[in-house]
């Protein structure tokens, strides 16, 4: 193989390092183009078939065959989907709607399977289900008066002047029981797709998508006008209902009959009712803690009731949607807590997962809410202090920096004590690149989508795996060159070609990959910390933070140079060891708070600036790496004797 510096050219190394640097935070794959109008259908037929079948009659004909025709006609959509994991789940609950529709079973049954699959089906193949941004209500009204009133009347009950004239009549969008059914994406999809065999036409080229989400919203609105003034303050002591609907994506999907079940028809009616007329409300009540807190009790409920998955997925959430938004926050007013929130969330979810009795589960659930409610106190309070923010952002910088600074010193000083000056320019278009795709990220962050916590933890948490497997082996190499004087042969021989294709490639992906992982992090903390309305502070603390990280880069690099070669490769391997020890520590402890691996407490302090987690997931895998150190270090010793 192809080598530099001893380290192994991978001509694979920069499309994966693209990979997974932007697959986790940005959109997945884009979903077959006939997954939405498939849903469509699937909800449609929830909402209608009450109007074909009654109490196992069939009380409209030409319904009826529609009801059949449409689960027929979706069952085949589904089947000549690409392949998919969910694909078996998706063509059995097909089966089973198509069989139950024949048998003329109940309403209830038939829109619940219809529900389900539908759900399914987005979850086998994702589309956009909400808005990105609040909709504006009265641009919806207005639409609707423009667009829509002629056909559905000018309060929604289906008696315009010229939807009188239409066969079938529009939908009276005021009917309680048939608004129950739908959700404010199935309006959009219907204003976006139209209707087939009727006059309900498709908006998508008259309308954009802002547009469509505000009139399916406002349409959401007109079967319950009791919600306006009655909705809030119930909406505002729900906890139930403020751990079913923590975003525009759950609001948009939510239906009453889905949410009665833990509500209460009535409660559901004007909380949704409320909702979709102020979907702002979401996000303004729903921030942090508050929804972690509610997230944690409907974890409690669900277990207490048997569905231990449900019950874990809740806790997962609970942590990436409630304390990961604000950990920034948190963390510039007490670390030592949020790393007590992590820890505590993480055995709760392994209790959940190992399905420990119950009186243990709702002991550290109790645990976990004090933690959550502390924390909650401390953000609540008053705004972060100029000289906090100060200091905040000035540490970010240092602790999220420094491991990805001793990558590129060590990389650049190494080329150039093998005179490899040729080579130094792939090291800095690595980092560089890696600084612009983090702005790249902040503008995704902040205009483009919302990146998850499961997003950002798996993003970390594999990328500083990757990082440290590949430190692992340069670390290797380094020590068995500085022993028995092997460097001197070595850089005589390396020194006399030049450096290749793939050598240039892993030199700038290693590079990339170090620094990415570290800016990915970085930027969204000074996102969180921004809104907080001290930017010049903020501002500050970065300024000083990046003129300490430089002149500390300028001090290694000048020091590298004095050091006899000999003491240098000494030196970088032992550096090198341990950052692989300290990134495999932080990369699994990443995959933790995703939810991908277990946690078990070990009675061990957390240092984060080590990567050393109370937890013995994370300090197994870094003794381990530390084991495969220790015996690499011990052959190489013992090849050097024997030569």
């Amino acid at each position: 193989m192809n080598r530099i510096g001893g380290l192994v050219a991978l001509p694979w190394l920069w499309p994966f390092l693209l990979c997974l640097a932007f697959a986790a935070p940005a959109l997945g794959q884009q979903a077959p183009a006939s997954v939405p109008q498939t849903w469509q259908m699937l909800d449609y037929l929830a909402t209608d078939y009450a109007g074909a079948v009654n109490h196992g009659s069939v009380i409209s004909a030409s319904e009826y065959d529609e009801m059949r025709e449409f689960a027929r006609n979706a069952r085949d959509r589904i089947r000549a989907l690409p392949p998919a994991p969910g694909t078996p789940a998706l063509l059995s609950g097909a089966d089973t709607l198509v069989a139950s529709i024949e048998a003329k079973a109940s309403p209830e049954d038939v829109a619940h399977q219809a529900h389900a699959l539908a759900d399914a089906l987005l979850q086998a193949y994702p589309v956009p289900t909400a808005p990105t941004r609040a909709p504006d209500l009265a641009r919806g009204a207005t639409l609707f008066q423009s667009r829509c009133a002629s056909c559905h009347g000018a309060t929604g009950r289906g008696d315009g002047p010229v939807g009188l004239t239409l066969t079938p009549r529009p939908v009276d969008f005021t009917d309680q029981a048939r608004a129950d059914q739908r959700s404010a994406l199935s309006l959009y999809e219907v204003i976006s797709q139209g209707v087939e065999g009727t006059p309900m036409a498709s908006f998508a080229t008259t309308l954009d998508a802002d547009e469509r989400w505000a009139l399916a919203y406002y349409v959401g609105t007109l079967a319950y006008p009791e919600a306006a003034s009655r909705g809030e303050p119930v909406w505002r002591s729900s906890a139930a209902a403020r751990s079913d609907i923590a975003s525009l994506n759950e609001l948009s999907r939510a239906r009453v009959t889905q949410l009665a079940t833990t509500l209460g028809t009535e409660q559901a009616r004007l909380i949704l009712g409320y909702l979709r007329a102020h979907p702002q409300a979401v996000q303004q009540a729903l921030a942090g803690m508050p929804l972690a807190r509610a997230r944690l009790a409907a974890s409690v409920t669900a277990y207490r009731a048997g569905a231990s998955e449900e019950a874990r997925q809740l806790a997962l959430s609970a942590y990436l949607d409630g304390v990961e938004p604000v950990e920034a926050q948190l963390n510039a007013r007490d670390a030592g807590l949020r790393a007590s929130i992590e820890t505590a969330m993480g055995a709760y979810r392994t209790q959940l997962s190992e399905q420990a009795p119950l009186d243990s589960v709702t002991t550290q659930a109790a645990a976990v809410d004090e933690l959550l409610a502390r924390a909650g106190d401390l953000i609540a309070g008053a705004a972060a202090s100029p000289v906090t923010m100060f200091v905040g952002a000035l540490t970010i910088l240092l602790r999220e920096g420094l491991e990805a600074l001793l990558v590129v010193v060590a990389l650049l000083a190494f080329l150039r004590k093998a005179d490899r000056h040729d080579a130094t320019r792939y090291v800095h278009a690595g980092w560089l690149l890696a600084l612009l795709a983090g702005a790249v990220t902040w503008a995704i962050a902040s205009y483009a989508i919302s990146i998850s916590g499961a997003s950002r933890e798996l993003t970390e948490g594999l990328s500083s795996l990757f990082a440290a497997a590949v430190l692992l082996g340069v670390g290797l190499w380094m020590h068995q060159k500085s022993i028995g004087g092997r460097w001197q042969a070595y850089l005589k021989a390396k020194m006399a070609t030049a450096l290749d294709r793939k050598s240039a490639w892993f030199v700038f992906g290693l590079t990339f990959i170090s620094v990415y992982r570290e800016v990915f992090e970085t930027i969204l903390f000074y996102a969180a910390l921004w809104n907080e309305g001290q930017g010049v502070w903020l501002l500050s603390g970065i300024a000083v933070g990046a003129l300490l990280l430089g002149l500390i880069a300028w001090l290694l690099l000048r020091t590298s140079r004095r050091l006899p070669l000999g003491v240098f490769f000494s030196v970088s391997s032992l550096v090198i060891a341990v950052l692989a020890v300290v990134l495999t520590g932080k990369g699994v402890a990443a995959l933790q708070e995703a939810g991908w691996t277990a946690v078990t407490v070990a009675p061990v302090p957390s240092i984060e600036v080590l990567g050393i987690y109370p937890t013995w997931q994370s300090l197994l895998a870094q003794l381990a790496v530390a084991l495969m150190l220790a015996i690499g270090f011990s052959v190489n010793r013992w090849r050097a004797r024997a030569t």
